[in-house]
């Protein structure tokens, strides 16, 4: 039987950033993934947003790991010339009634060590953005936009400068605790094999669940229940009179159907939410009907046509519908008990921002247990 130190399960953007993270202290990385390429599921599909960190809860994981990670990814990003752009984002009370929202999001941000925002009356967001209607909004400089398949050619380039492998088509199907470590079969393009490691780093994303059980030994109460919540996107045919990303105030499952732009400028509304119980990335065009309303809230001037369906992603979440958003799950031994074991639960937005600081997270869990 092969044996390596680490093996990390899932090859998205933060399972490639643990790898990198675990490769530069100096550990043998094996990455396993099931797909034929790497970052194909939740890391392509999503609105590529580098996030500042305003929303989630203070003293959260999400918090804190994504204002450290936004901190290090456009480090990240400028020295290792990985495209991106803060283009900055607005969020926007269409009415006097919405702008309490806006004034929590504010204390929520500035108790999660978010203290970039500013205050704009509607007429000074409309110099901004001529086309945008609102009665006042908060401006976040630090928010912006990045090449994500290009961030992950980065991560994967760096982890493997320091011996990292990759291997494609490589599903766990099971793993056993063992005294020193785990024994995990593989299941490959050419059959299955087994594998050693000490150490076991469960980043799979929609399939953390699913990895998680196939572990003998590791206590079923120790994982989860996986909730599927569709995000649909919507593309705007012809020129996008916005510079600048625009968000309305949050809903109870995420934040609201906003205006996105990619780095040529396109732009690209979502995502909604849709709960489903199994994965699909078809796109209904009749969802885009009722875009058009909640997109008017803030742009009336939205032409009637002028959206077309474009993708789809899952957000793995830890709670259904009408619940209190869940915080990221990083569990390490104090958890489930296992030493040299990570599982990574509802790793969604904002994951991405999140994904170098999600990493030296992980190693801290590892190393706290030497």
């Amino acid at each position: 039987m092969e044996t390596v130190q680490t093996v990390v399960i899932g090859a998205g953007v933060v399972g490639l950033a643990i790898a990198r993270e675990l490769a530069l202290s100096g550990r043998e990385v094996v990455v396993l993934e099931r797909e034929s390429a790497f970052g194909t599921v939740t890391s392509a599909r999503n609105s590529e947003v580098i996030h500042a960190g305003i929303y989630y809860e203070p003293a959260s994981l999400k918090a804190r790991l994504c204002v450290e990670g936004r901190r290090k990814l456009v480090e990240f990003c400028r020295s290792h010339g990985v495209d991106h752009r803060l283009c900055g984002k607005l969020i926007v009370a269409a009415s006097d009634a919405e702008r309490a929202g806006l004034e929590k999001i504010e204390r929520r941000a500035r108790a999660a060590g978010v203290d970039t925002l500013r205050w704009l009356r509607g007429d000074e967001a409309r110099a901004l953005e001529p086309a945008l209607r609102c009665s006042h909004a908060l401006i976040s400089p630090e928010t912006g936009v990045i090449d994500s398949h290009g961030l992950m050619l980065a991560l994967l380039g760096e982890a493997e400068d320091h011996g990292a492998m990759l291997g494609l088509l490589s599903e766990l199907t099971r793993a056993e605790v063992r005294g020193d470590g785990f024994e995990l079969e593989v299941a490959g393009a050419d059959g299955s094999m087994r594998l050693g490691c000490r150490e076991l780093v469960n980043a799979a994303g929609l399939g953390a669940q699913r990895v998680a059980l196939a572990i003998d030994g590791l206590a079923h109460d120790c994982v989860p229940p996986l909730h599927l919540a569709k995000g649909n996107y919507f593309s705007l045919a012809g020129r996008c009179p916005f510079s600048r990303l625009i968000y309305p105030i949050p809903n109870e499952a995420g934040l609201g159907v906003h205006l996105t732009l990619d780095l040529g400028g396109q732009g690209r509304f979502g995502p909604d939410v849709e709960w489903v119980s199994e994965i699909g990335y078809d796109v209904d065009p009749r969802r885009g009907d009722s875009f058009y309303a909640e997109i008017r809230t803030y742009w009336p001037d939205l032409p009637d046509g002028a959206l077309q369906p474009a993708y789809a992603g899952m957000r793995p979440k830890l709670v259904g519908a009408g619940e209190p958003a869940a915080d990221f799950r990083i569990d390490g031994a104090s958890v489930h008990g296992i030493p040299g074991l990570v599982n990574l639960f509802g790793i969604e937005s904002p994951g991405l921002t999140g994904c170098l600081a999600i990493a030296a997270q992980v190693r801290d869990e590892l190393e706290s247990v030497r």
